[in-house]
């Protein structure tokens, strides 16, 4: 994220080890942040050039020259499928990200069936099995309204909620981010933890629309990410998660 010069984050410095399973990264510690508030419009056109860097280098690559997969563009490459080149995690759970060329299939397989996989494992629900047996049929239909390939992959924060956010004390009060879980997936997928766990205003929104235009089935849509989230505490945290998590799926297979 920092090498898109986007948004500001932490600077990373380095990696210890212990030489078993633990790794820590040591950060830029940031003097007098605060919780993100002034700065939250702000944080959603940084958040909308995020999504729109990656897409903007395949529109320079094409218009150039003539390329096929990944090109280069100085120091940043364009990437052309979703996934991630390494696992990353939302929690301390690790997430699937394998190269895809699709991404609705991405999300169903390595997003919500991984999780409905993981969950089954701890507790074996079959109301869950059930209801997951039905929605992942239906999944294409939330994507009607996007035709062609206008789905292009874009680098995500991927754990983006008021806790991962804040705002420098400086008087031009910048939004910083932290704490990801980045991917290269469809950019509305941003945005739904925020609605799940709230603390954005809606200047937050609005001004990120005014970037990337809400596409029609945006609303409905979120809802089925947001079920990634519900099912990733579900997974995390235990039963507490769970009726929301059914309550979401029963409401997404209405439609």
């Amino acid at each position: 994220m920092a090498a898109t010069k986007t948004v500001r984050v932490p600077k990373a410095y380095f990696v210890i080890s212990d030489h078993q399973s633990t790794k820590s990264a040591v950060l830029e510690y940031i003097a007098n942040m605060k919780s993100l508030s002034k700065a939250s419009q702000k944080l959603g056109e940084s958040l909308a050039n995020l999504h729109l860097h990656n897409i903007n280098l395949g529109k320079r690559l094409s218009k150039h020259s003539n390329w096929v997969g990944k090109g280069r563009d100085e120091n940043n490459e364009y990437i052309s499928k979703f996934g991630f080149h390494c696992a990353t995690s939302c929690g301390y759970i690790p997430m699937v990200n394998e190269w895809h060329n699709d991404w609705v299939a991405f999300y169903a397989r390595f997003r919500l069936e991984d999780k409905i996989n993981g969950v089954l494992e701890n507790c074996g629900d079959r109301e869950l099995r059930e209801l997951w047996s039905k929605l992942q049929i239906i999944i294409p239909n939330f994507f009607k309204d996007c035709v062609d390939n206008q789905i292009v992959p874009s680098l995500l924060h991927g754990d983006l909620w008021n806790g991962n956010a804040g705002e420098t004390g400086e008087t031009d009060e910048t939004p910083i981010i932290f704490d990801p879980s980045s991917f290269y997936g469809h950019s509305e997928y941003d945005l739904a933890l925020a609605r799940v766990f709230g603390g954005f205003r809606s200047r937050y929104f609005d001004t990120y629309h005014s970037v990337i235009k809400k596409a029609p089935l945006f609303d409905k849509r979120c809802e089925l990410y947001e079920l990634f989230h519900n099912l990733n505490h579900w997974q995390h945290f235990g039963n507490s998660y769970r009726s929301r998590s059914i309550n979401i799926m029963k409401q997404l297979c209405k439609n």
